[in-house]
C-alpha cells in the first residue's frame, strides 16, 4: 500500500480520489480490511473518510431525515435515532456483535451490498434515494433499490455522501432469522414499513437475493385489507396469507418441465427458507399493525 489520505470534508474526499484513481475509500472497513486480510484486494492507496464530520450524522430536509454516510451502525442504535426511523435503528443493532456495529458504516453497509446487508431491506421498503458526490461539487440522487440491482453505478472518483429517507412516523419493523443463536449474518431478513398517508404497506425481504426484493403484489393486496380509518388490525389468517404470498413472491416454485409434466417439489433447504420468509413476513407485519 503505497498512500493514505485523510480528508476533512466530501469534496476533499471525492478531488483525493480523482487524483488517485486506483485508491480505495474506506471508512469503517469492516468488509475492506476482511478482503485486504484474504488477500483478495490490494489496494495502491485509501482515502480515509473517519476525520469528516458532516458524514457522521444527519439533518432534516423537506420531511426526511438526511443520513450520512458515515453513520456507524451503533450510532444508528440508538433510542434517539430509533425513534426516527425504528426499523433502520432494528436493523442496525442486529448487524453483527459490537465491534462490527462501532465500525461499519451505513455507506459502507450500501456500497459493499452484500446479500446480508440488514440496512438494505429497510432502506428498500422506505424507497430511500442516495446521494452521490462528484467531481466539481456535483451531487446527484440516486434511487437505492437502483444501485442495488445494478441499474445505475457508482463511478470512479464518486462517492456516497448521504441517504435521504422519508421521515412517515408510522409504524416499522425489522426482523430477521440467522442459522445460529445470536449476532450472525442473516439466512433470511424482513423489513414492513406502514405509510398511513398513501395507504401503503411497502416489504423487502433480504438476504435471499443478490438484492432485497419488493413483494409488490402481496403490498398492494394486504393494504386494500387494512382499515386505515380504523384500528389497522387483521385477522390472523390475513397475516397468514401475506406471509405465503410474500415467500412465494420471493421464492417461487420451480418451473415445469417443457414436456408439461408437474414442476419438480422446491429442494428441502429451499423450502425451509420459503417457509422462513412466509413466518418473518407474517410476523413483522402482526408487529406493525399493533
Amino acid at each position: 500500500m503505497q498512500s493514505v489520505t485523510l480528508p476533512a470534508s466530501l469534496d476533499e474526499a471525492v478531488a483525493a480520489l480523482g487524483a488517485m484513481p486506483a485508491a480505495v475509500p474506506v471508512a469503517g472497513g469492516t468488509d475492506l480490511m476482511s478482503a485486504v486480510n484474504k488477500g483478495l484486494l490490494r489496494p495502491s492507496g485509501l482515502v480515509g473518510l473517519g476525520r469528516i464530520s458532516e458524514l457522521r450524522g444527519w439533518h432534516y430536509q423537506d420531511g426526511h431525515a438526511l443520513l450520512g454516510a458515515g453513520l456507524t451502525h451503533a450510532r444508528m442504535g440508538r433510542p434517539d435515532f430509533a425513534a426516527l426511523i425504528p426499523a433502520l435503528a432494528a436493523s442496525a443493532r442486529a448487524a453483527g456483535p459490537p465491534q462490527i456495529r462501532n465500525a461499519g458504516t451505513l455507506g459502507g453497509n450500501i456500497a459493499s451490498a452484500a446479500p446480508t446487508g440488514d440496512t438494505l431491506p429497510v432502506l428498500a421498503a422506505l424507497e430511500a434515494e442516495l446521494i452521490v458526490a462528484g467531481a466539481g461539487g456535483a451531487r446527484r440522487e440516486v434511487p437505492v433499490s437502483h444501485l442495488l440491482a445494478g441499474r445505475e453505478m457508482i463511478s470512479p472518483g464518486e462517492l456516497i455522501g448521504f441517504v435521504r429517507v422519508p421521515l412517515l412516523h408510522a409504524p416499522q419493523v425489522f426482523l430477521k432469522a440467522t442459522g445460529r443463536t445470536g449476532p450472525g449474518r442473516a439466512t433470511a431478513s424482513v423489513a414492513i414499513v406502514l405509510d398511513p398517508a398513501r395507504r401503503g404497506v411497502r416489504c423487502a425481504v433480504g438476504a435471499v437475493a443478490p438484492m432485497p426484493l419488493r413483494p409488490l403484489e402481496a403490498e398492494r393486496w394486504i393494504a386494500s385489507l387494512i382499515d386505515w380509518d380504523g384500528e389497522r388490525g387483521l385477522a390472523p389468517d390475513a397475516l397468514a396469507a401475506f406471509g405465503e404470498y410474500v415467500a412465494a413472491a420471493c421464492i417461487p416454485d420451480q418451473t415445469p418441465p417443457d414436456d408439461g409434466g408437474e414442476a419438480p417439489p422446491l429442494p428441502p433447504a429451499v423450502q425451509h427458507l420459503r417457509r422462513t420468509v412466509a413466518t418473518l413476513a407474517r410476523r413483522a407485519l402482526g408487529r406493525a399493525l399493533s
